[in-house]
């Protein structure tokens, strides 16, 4: 594949179940995602974005095809081959935010740095800078369940973010959020999305949220369609 290329995803399959009880939830996608693009994964419940979105994310495997992100085919990659890529690479924000309770803002957006085995001083100088940039320069110190639900998604987006990473994968980022929060969560994600060339793939049920981004990708019947 092409080295620009982020994503290249070729005839991927996904089924489950085996024989009469064999329910496919993917057939035949193809895939290209070029760099700093903004592509929302939109359909009805249960049409497999999340599948989809484990998938090309190497955290899933598919049942047939190729999936290759940053030229490397994680295909044929076995789990720790995966993660190492995506330590590298890859940053996550989950509906759900995902943050460690015993650890406070800092040290959540730190975190992935060090497993990194990056730098102490430097990874903490970069997650303070991130969490500033979004506002929260007064927050450092506190928990999780001190925060709000809108300063929680800023924490993982910080952390998401932290390291810079060449591809940012989102599923419902603001689903659990009132619609004034939501919106400022979307205008800071589409913001880092700028300023650091990220390329973003998120999963949405927020039409609103999915006219944003420069591509719209819908599944039906297991099938991805660009809509123009």
């Amino acid at each position: 594949m092409p080295a620009e290329n982020i994503l290249e995803v070729h005839h991927l399959s996904k089924s489950v179940g085996q024989g009469e009880h064999q329910l496919t939830i993917l057939t035949g996608v193809e895939l290209v995602v070029k760099p700093a693009e903004s592509i929302a994964l939109i359909g009805e419940s249960g049409s497999g974005k999340s599948t989809l979105l484990g998938i090309l994310a190497g955290l899933d495997d598919g049942s047939e095809g190729e999936v290759f992100m940053f030229g490397q085919p994680l295909h044929q990659m076995d789990e720790e081959q995966r993660a190492t890529l995506r330590a590298k690479n890859v940053g996550f924000v989950f509906q759900s935010f995902m943050l460690v309770p015993t650890l406070n803002a800092l040290e959540n957006v730190q975190l992935p740095a060090l497993l990194r085995g990056e730098n102490d001083k430097q990874s903490r100088e970069q997650a303070r800078a991130l969490l500033t940039q979004l506002g929260l320069a007064g927050r450092l110190a506190h928990l999780p369940a001190q925060l709000s639900g809108g300063e929680q998604q800023r924490v993982a987006l910080a952390r998401a973010f932290n390291g810079q990473p060449g591809l940012l994968f989102a599923d419902e980022p603001t689903g659990n959020l009132d619609r004034n929060t939501g919106d400022r969560i979307a205008d800071l994600m589409f913001s880092l999305n700028r300023d650091f060339s990220t390329t973003l793939i998120l999963v949405t049920h927020d039409e609103q949220l999915a006219a944003r981004c420069d591509r719209r990708l819908r599944l039906r019947d297991g099938k991805l369609w660009e809509e123009v």
